[in-house]
């Protein structure tokens, strides 16, 4: 069974060529798809947008709520999905609340059987080591305590955000460890902790490796 997740800068479910790709590397035809706004608390406006993309699309989507939670036994359902994405907002508070509600558990059990990860932005980073994140303060700084199922860091908006170049470069300076950077409407897919391919919604997108030295642009297919 391959392990797959796909990690998107951001904007994710603006665009339907990002959607009908992550759906494609589904298990099935008719795929589960469960979405976590947990970074967002739940929001209803995330909540909309997931089934706003979704609308028309042969799936069966759903979503877990854990600020209002109604799901007795979590690791189950979430490894009865096909498909996994995770919305933005608050990384850092994302990560505790998924520990404490053993979701976390259950992500790592889910990707084991074949379910495909993703997310833009907090759902971007928090399957590396660490990231730049804007989850502690209005200003841009390091997280170091990601789920680390993928080695490196990673740095979503990395065209959208002021600063977010910058700052991945000062983190990594000091130590942060060398990864990916993504655009907006830009994603990369892993296959069993590998990176496979970058693709773009956009035909301008772009993507980049980060160590010391610099960035290092990574090819980018881009998605009819």
């Amino acid at each position: 069974m391959v392990r797959r997740i796909v990690v998107c800068g951001g904007q994710q479910l603006l665009y339907p060529a990002l959607t009908r790709y992550l759906l494609g590397l589904a298990r099935r035809e008719r795929p589960r798809v469960l979405f976590l706004a947990t970074a967002s608390g739940d929001g209803p406006g995330y909540l909309l947008t997931f089934y706003q993309a979704l609308a028309g699309v042969d799936c069966e989507p759903s979503h877990l709520a854990l600020f209002d939670r109604v799901i007795d036994d979590i690791d189950p359902f979430v490894r009865s999905q096909d498909v996994i994405i995770v919305g933005g907002g608050n990384t850092a508070n994302m990560l505790a609340i998924w520990r404490v509600h053993g979701v976390e558990d259950a992500l790592r059990n889910a990707y084991a059987d074949g379910t495909v990860l993703s997310g833009w932005s907090a759902g971007c980073l928090c399957w590396f080591e660490g990231g730049v994140t804007d989850s502690f303060t209005p200003n841009l700084s390091a997280l170091r305590d990601g789920l680390g199922i993928l080695s490196g860091s990673a740095c979503p908006h990395y065209d959208s955000q002021e600063g977010r170049r910058p700052v991945y470069a000062r983190e990594i300076a000091a130590g942060l460890p060398p990864g990916i950077a993504l655009e907006d409407g830009v994603a990369a897919r892993y296959d069993d902790e590998q990176l496979i391919e970058v693709v773009s919604a956009r035909p301008d997108g772009r993507a980049f490796f980060v160590d010391a030295k610099g960035e290092h642009p990574i090819a980018v297919r881009v998605l009819g």
